[in-house]
């Protein structure tokens, strides 16, 4: 008996999704995209401009969720793309260690990161991208600010959801925060 196996790429119906939301964490990946000078030195961080599904408009991380049967570093290297591009030359390890791992609830004030729409859990990376870099998809902008401007209060107050928090983890992380 030949047994078929439905091969097709990707995820969800929105209605599957939506019913999975409901009763299981998510998996993604954030990622901080960065520009090092040859010293390894963070010289500059990106930070996406998006809309939202509520019409606003903030400041956002590189971040997707994380397909089955993918690898973390598939993961990555597919969100990179998507939003800086296909020139964007990330320097994503081999076998990649996130920085943190984020916890996003429904339930605001759990952890310092919100997701209405469900429980995920996001494993962080600091990324540096060597390319030209040029957003996609629902990407609005790419904006290069130093480290010491992406810190400053009026940088963070327009990311939503926690991803400021995040932001500032990866500056201290990668030996920046002011």
């Amino acid at each position: 008996m030949t047994e078929t196996t439905d091969t097709t790429p990707g995820w969800f119906s929105a209605e599957e999704l939506d019913a999975v939301r409901g009763r299981l964490p998510i998996l993604y990946v954030n990622a901080v995209p960065v520009r090092i000078d040859d010293s390894g030195t963070v010289t500059s961080v990106g930070l996406l401009l998006r809309v939202a599904p509520d019409g606003s408009i903030s400041r956002a991380l590189v971040s997707g969720r994380v397909l089955y049967h993918e690898r973390i570093r598939d993961a990555l290297l597919r969100h990179l793309e998507k939003d800086l591009g296909p020139v964007a030359l990330p320097r994503v390890p081999i076998s990649p260690q996130p920085f943190t791992v984020a916890e996003y609830f429904p339930t605001p004030g759990v952890t310092p990161h919100h997701d209405p729409r469900q429980h995920a859990v996001s494993l962080a990376y600091v990324v540096p991208v060597a390319g030209d870099c040029r957003p996609r998809q629902d990407a609005l902008d790419l904006v290069w600010f130093t480290p010491e401007e992406a810190a400053t209060p009026e940088v963070r107050q327009e990311m939503s959801g926690g991803q400021d928090v995040l932001l500032l983890q990866a500056l201290a992380y990668a030996g920046r925060l002011v």
